[in-house]
């Protein structure tokens, strides 16, 4: 076994990289999103991190390598790995509430976070390929079956913390247990080659390491999280802003998904008040169709309100479901089938009609995936509808400025398709630089809708109605250009 500490280091270096870039995204996720600003700010700092862990540990290893160094540099990147933990919810507070650009808030934040460990785990297959080399005439094949080593570890890490660990542990939990097995990499190193002189620091950090991870699982009675396979999911009770009465949330990464009274049913936001407009737009609508499930609010008004009416449900993932039928009250209805898949791929299918598709899919806080908002997305609902079937879609955006833009291509790519195209302001139909959630609505019926109801309520939401400038040059969103989370990125 002691012939094969290198190799073992190296392996399991190699895999705590990837376990630690992919964790890093559901550590930053509660703050700032899935969005592609944050994976491109992990990957590249991380890529970046480890390029001058390389460099460092080569040049370390030319000066007096020595398996006790070694065992030093992996202990340095497991301090580092404790340190982001325990650091990383006053890091991103504070960069969420003094930053607003998406793109400097993301990079400083792996910056912060990430980029100290991986230069030292970056140090790691260098250092290990010159304590390996003992013979000019095999540098080659040493150098050769390192990185491979280390590449295979990579390979394993990834699945192994996409498929199994996310889905199992909490995001603390495994980057304390990362920490831990580097701990004891550093350990075997030292122990296995003579080095027993400080090795009391070492199991003192490792008993730190524990002690945490039991903390993080004992902490926060109040909230529950959870990481699914898709997100990281947080259900609380909070006071309801408008009433000061007790609600129950379900955040999703950064976003406030989904919320209930928990003595009714009543909705909690605004813009699902504004999805009785159905009502007026469609009248005698019995299958509907929403994309975005969360907590199921919406589904379960629906089927208290519409009796005699049927819903399908798309959900991507299927650990909300789970939640939602523990924490939500989320029970089996024969009028309400779930789909547990991406909407656009159930768009593809375009099987059976409905009345109303109701949008309500987020990926963050603003970005709706792109691959729902496209003409390509937008032809698929119109083919799904009923001749008099409408979608109404939640997109949160100004109606004017920065914060506008993407509303605004959205319109325009829905003019493309649909003969009539409404907004509603759901908050503030005066205010027009406010962020705030807006109504698309869109009708497959040539024929002019009236804009007016005898309904009092129902009139009150049809005068939220606004009417944005649309600029000629306003873009077309399709499959090949889609810039939402670009447009999001605007609206902060």
């Amino acid at each position: 076994m002691k012939r094969y500490l290198l190799e073992i280091a190296v392996f399991l270096c190699g895999a705590i990289v990837m376990i630690y870039e992919i964790v890093g995204s559901r550590v930053v996720a509660p703050h700032f999103g899935t969005s592609i600003y944050v994976w491109t700010s992990l990957i590249g700092v991380i890529l970046a991190s480890l390029s001058i862990g390389y460099y460092l540990g080569g040049r370390l290893a030319d000066k007096n390598p020595s398996f006790k160094q070694l065992a030093y540099i992996i202990f340095g990147a497991s301090i580092f790995i404790i340190v982001s933990v325990i650091f990383k919810e006053i890091i991103l507070n504070f960069l969420s509430g003094n930053l607003n650009g998406m793109m400097i808030r993301s990079l400083l934040a792996a910056i912060l976070l990430f980029a100290p460990a991986s230069i030292f785990l970056g140090m790691v297959s260098p250092y290990a390929v010159r304590l390996k080399l003992t013979n000019i005439n095999s540098s080659g094949r040493i150098v050769g079956n390192l990185y491979a080593i280390s590449t295979v570890g990579s390979i394993v890490g990834t699945f192994l913390a996409g498929f199994l660990l996310i889905p199992l542990l909490g995001t603390s939990n495994i980057l304390y247990i990362i920490a831990g097995i580097l701990i004891l990499v550093a350990l075997s190193l030292k122990l296995g080659f003579k080095g027993k002189g400080e090795s009391i620091y070492f199991i003192l950090v490792l008993l730190a390491a524990a002690l945490g991870m039991y903390e993080s699982n004992t902490r926060n009675g109040e909230i529950l999280e959870i990481d699914t396979r898709y997100n990281h999911v947080q259900i609380f009770e909070m006071d309801y802003w408008i009433t000061g009465e007790p609600i129950k949330v379900m955040k999703v990464n950064d976003e406030y998904s989904s919320a209930m009274i928990p003595k009714n049913d009543s909705l909690v936001y605004e813009y699902l008040q504004f999805y009785e407009l159905a009502e007026h737009f469609c009248p005698g609508f019995s299958k509907g169709l929403i994309i975005g499930g969360a907590a199921y609010s919406f589904p379960r008004y629906y089927l208290q309100k519409y009796k005699d009416a049927s819903i399908d449900v798309v959900e991507i993932d299927p650990g909300l479901t789970k939640l939602a039928r523990e924490h939500f009250r989320l029970t089996d209805d024969p009028r309400m089938r779930i789909f547990h898949e991406d909407g656009r791929t159930f768009l593809n299918k375009q099987e059976g009609k409905y009345d109303i598709i109701y949008g309500d899919a987020y990926k963050s806080l603003l970005a709706i995936p792109f691959q729902l908002t496209t003409l390509e997305a937008t032809w698929k609902k119109y083919n799904m509808l009923n001749e008099s079937g409408i979608v109404i879609e939640n997109i949160i955006a100004s109606v004017e400025g920065p914060a506008s833009k993407f509303m605004k291509a959205e319109y325009n790519t829905f003019k493309q398709v649909f003969p009539h195209v409404y907004i509603f302001a759901c908050h503030d139909p005066e205010d027009i630089e406010l962020l705030q959630s807006i109504s698309l609505i869109a009708i497959k019926s040539k024929a002019e809708p009236s804009l007016v109801s005898d309904d009092e309520i129902l009139n009150k939401y049809l005068k939220h109605r606004v009417i944005p400038s649309i600029p000629e040059n306003t873009i077309v969103l399709t499959d090949n250009y889609a810039p939402v989370e670009y447009f999001a990125m605007k609206a902060f």
